[in-house]
């Protein structure tokens, strides 16, 4: 028999032990992925009506809006889920560099025989 939450069609998302979720954020035109971070149930909420992407600090342990003092906000375009509903990828507009660094991407740097590059 069929597993509803991967082939039904309610949100029912698979929380981790800490109840979080993974969250991908690509940019909606270019498709250049922009940064990796996680959700619980309320950032998932946040998300989805405001139009925002919002997450759960586990440094800070607190909800987070991705810009909130940057002003670098992501709008969401989409939102999908995979299909055992572990992991959201938010396909966004950034309103700025998604990097707290300055960097458009939070993926700046590439690995080279075990350094980081940027580029």
């Amino acid at each position: 028999m069929a597993d509803p939450r991967e082939t039904g069609p309610a949100l029912d998302p698979k929380w981790d032990a800490q109840g979080l979720i993974t969250g991908v954020a690509t940019d909606a035109d270019s498709g250049a992925l922009l940064m990796v971070a996680h959700l619980n149930a309320e950032a998932l909420a946040l998300t989805l009506s405001t139009g925002e992407a919002h997450f759960w600090s586990r440094s800070r342990q607190r909800i987070w809006k991705k810009g909130e003092t940057s002003g670098h906000v992501l709008r969401v375009v989409e939102a999908r889920i995979d299909c055992d509903q572990d992991a959201l990828w938010l396909r966004v507009r950034p309103a700025g560099p998604a990097c707290h660094t300055g960097a458009p991407s939070c993926f700046y740097r590439r690995i080279e025989n075990g350094a980081l590059v940027a580029g």
